[in-house]
């Protein structure tokens, strides 16, 4: 295996931890507070090595023409890494079992709300992340004809029902501090919950993929003008 196949699969398997991570962070009342907090620490670490591993784009971040996707793209990548570090920070600040030693850091009374909004732009930012690099991660399977169509179909029913479990659940309040304590179902059973996180990140990654797709277009568009 060459070593930019070798390079890229490590990439794909840190996204898949982080993915999973991401859902069962978003599950607090199925891991519990210890947990949470470990895994936040592996979350954190994940991400530390994720940006290692892309440090090329970083090289090449202000290299070359700014399209609308490489414009989005950017702005969804920095804003998910600013959430990430904020709620790294206040989680680590009231943490009471992972790093005690930094509890305070911050109010706790400011950290804990900070962290439950952030932690949400951090899922929501997170989706679209996934979703802007979709189009580009299945150009090789060059899928076709009812294929296509089937899956299409399917992406877009697990999307819109997490969109409805996303607003049923409240996350907009989450989002917009309207809320200064998590209220989350204790008897829902753990799979049950992970199933719905995923959903609702489906929906997202959804609608990263269609804003990708848009803007891929319109370069080509562009491109067949000039």
């Amino acid at each position: 295996m060459s070593k930019a196949k070798t390079s890229n699969m490590i990439k794909r398997i840190v996204d898949l931890a982080m993915t999973v991570l991401l859902l069962f962070l978003m599950a607090y009342q199925v891991t519990g507070e210890a947990l949470h907090e470990w895994i936040g620490i592996g979350m954190t670490l994940l991400v530390i090595v994720h940006q290692i591993l892309n440090r090329k784009w970083y090289g090449a971040l202000f290299k070359g023409r700014f399209t609308a996707y490489r414009v989005l793209s950017t702005l969804i990548t920095a804003l998910l890494l600013l959430s990430f570090a904020l709620t790294a920070f206040c989680g680590m600040s009231m943490s009471g079992h992972a790093v005690p030693f930094l509890y305070g850091m911050a109010p706790v009374s400011f950290a804990r709300q900070m962290h439950l909004s952030l932690s949400r732009w951090a899922f929501v930012l997170m989706g679209l992340h996934l979703g802007m690099h979709i189009p580009a991660m299945i150009a090789g399977l060059k899928l076709k004809g009812w294929l296509k169509v089937i899956l299409s179909c399917l992406f877009i029913c697990i999307g819109g029902i997490g969109l409805w479990l996303f607003l049923r659940s409240g996350m907009t309040d989450y989002l917009f501090f309207r809320v200064p304590f998590a209220f989350l179902d204790y008897e829902k059973a753990g799979w049950l919950v992970l199933l719905e996180n995923l959903a609702m990140l489906s929906f997202w990654a959804f609608i990263g993929t269609q804003a990708a797709v848009i803007c891929r277009k319109a370069a080509a568009k562009g491109s067949q003008r000039s």
